[in-house]
């Protein structure tokens, strides 16, 4: 049975509550506006390689808060280190999930080095992740979904999709909007004060 990227992040958001969201690069952030644009995601537009770390940075800010980064196999192979960096920062409120179709799909498709082998479940958990999750099937995404609101992280999911192309739902674009509609979810008020 294949997982369709969309359904899998559709299900990962679905009564998200104030779960604070970075979306990779490319169609992880495509997905996540498909699922419901929300102020308290963040799209990384043209950073290619940081979301991981962009999560780390928000869930170490935000102790109290769930934190949820969704990108991609070809952006998380472009940042390995981050899983050794989040491994030794351990934030119980981090959840790192690689939708992974073996394909760099903003260059043409070309095959990742998922395609071949590599497992980065097995290199989060080797970093410390408290869980590093292959997955290929729905209940596997639904138990991941409740690891993700309810358990002591950091967690690491990488599912496998199949390859499909599929309508581009793009994000806005202007990263000032993203920043200030993003923070001003977050914190309130106290927005307007920092």
């Amino acid at each position: 049975m294949s997982l369709h990227r969309r359904d899998v992040v559709k299900a990962l958001l679905s009564d998200r509550g104030g779960l604070l969201v970075v979306a990779g690069l490319g169609s992880t952030a495509w997905d996540c506006t498909a699922a419901g644009d929300h102020p308290l995601t963040f799209p990384m537009w043209g950073a290619m390689g940081c979301a991981a770390m962009t999560g780390l940075g928000l869930a170490l800010a935000q102790p109290a808060r769930r934190v949820l980064v969704i990108t991609g196999d070809g952006e998380m192979l472009m940042g390995l280190g981050a899983l050794a960096t989040i491994g030794v920062q351990r934030p119980d409120n981090l959840s790192v999930v690689v939708i992974d179709n073996e394909r760099y799909g903003e260059t043409g498709m070309q095959e990742t080095h998922t395609a071949h082998g590599v497992d980065l479940a097995a290199m989060a958990r080797a970093a410390g992740f408290i869980s590093g999750l292959l997955l290929r099937d729905a209940a596997g995404v639904a138990a991941l979904r409740k690891s993700i609101h309810e358990t002591s992280g950091p967690h690491f999911a990488q599912v496998k999709v199949a390859v499909e192309k599929i309508p581009l739902v793009l994000p806005p674009r202007e990263g000032a909007l993203l920043k200030t509609r993003f923070r001003s979810a977050l914190l309130g008020a106290a927005a307007d004060l920092q």
